[in-house]
């Protein structure tokens, strides 16, 4: 005997899979071909309960690219959305249980609050959409911190003030702090190669300030995938996401040690620092490592419970030398 031309049995099983995907629950992530959306829905696929439990809607500017259509190919959903427009973000978010935000920078751009805009309208959106579980991808206010002696790290401190702005209205939220990308250095030629053939790492501060490493591409879903399985436990907690501190000291011996280069550390003079970048952004990334000097990128927080909670999830964050023997033929 068939059922609408199956055996029962198949039926039953169609059935109940049917059933299965339609209690699915849907998060919406944003910056989906990004490295932080991109590693968020990498983390979820890859998870055999977090891939049952969510079905994903990727948020990106142009659903046409080659690695927003990678996504489609693997079932995700694809919304393009305008995050200055709220009538766009109420399509992008309608439905969602989960949605994972992070804002760009608009590096460069003086003055700029576009990060702080985006945000705001995101987390209205999801207050209106009664959105259960809104991740944010957040850092310090510097400013603040520091009582006003750095106040031009704006993209650390607009991600603070958004954070602040999602407590105030009530939606339900972790905020996960990413660290200092571990990318940086391969990706921005931070270790330039000298005639003599040794590779210089130039800071304004000194060898023994303490770096929060983390590889973003890798390890940004693992921390927001832990805090989807711990919902109840994050929920109003920031989440220091790094795998843990290291001086450029170390930096530099386990690049050596991976590498076979000779290295030395460089401490320049602000001004010279700042003549290296150009613009607003030369000021910017000057006083984003005087804080992380002093202070401290996450004012001197231990990194211990955001580690337990990741390890709690099935987690483990990639060290910088596996990072780098990773990505050795890119070094």
């Amino acid at each position: 005997m068939t059922v609408n031309g199956c055996s029962p049995a198949i039926h039953s099983y169609l059935s109940i899979r049917g059933t299965l995907h339609a209690m699915s629950k849907l998060i919406t992530v944003f910056g989906a071909t990004g490295q932080q959306g991109g590693s968020v829905i990498r983390s979820i696929l890859q998870d055999d309960i977090l891939s049952k439990e969510f079905k994903i809607r990727g948020i990106t500017r142009d659903t046409s690219k080659p690695a927003a259509q990678a996504l489609l190919k693997q079932g995700v959903e694809l919304v393009s959305a305008d995050m200055n427009s709220k009538e766009s973000l109420v399509k992008a978010i309608q439905g969602s249980h989960s949605v994972f935000l992070v804002t760009t920078p608009a590096w460069g751009v003086a003055g700029s609050d576009a990060e702080l805009v985006h945000g705001k309208n995101v987390a209205d959106v999801a207050k209106e959409s009664d959105v259960q579980h809104l991740i944010f991808s957040s850092l310090l206010d510097v400013t603040k911190e520091t009582a006003g002696r750095l106040k031009h790290v704006p993209h650390f401190d607009q991600k603070a003030q958004v954070e602040q702005y999602i407590r105030s209205i009530g939606v339900p939220a972790t905020f996960i702090l990413p660290g200092y990308f571990m990318g940086n250095y391969t990706s921005f030629g931070m270790l330039r190669k000298g005639d003599d053939g040794v590779y210089t790492l130039a800071y304004p501060i000194g060898q023994d300030s303490q770096f929060p490493l983390i590889d973003i591409a890798s390890d940004m879903g693992k921390f927001v995938a832990a805090s989807l399985k711990l919902r109840s436990e994050t929920l109003g907690a920031q989440i220091l996401a790094a795998a843990e501190y290291y001086t450029a000291t170390r930096i530099l011996a386990e690049y050596e040690e991976v590498t076979g280069r000779k290295t030395q550390f460089m401490q320049i003079d602000p001004e010279t620092y700042k003549s290296f970048i150009p613009g607003p952004m030369g000021e910017e990334m000057l006083e984003n490592h005087l804080f992380i000097e002093k202070p401290g990128y996450y004012n001197g927080r231990s990194l211990k419970e955001s580690q337990d909670l990741l390890k709690k999830a099935g987690f483990q964050a990639t060290s910088w030398k596996s990072f780098l023997e990773e990505n050795k033929s890119t070094l």
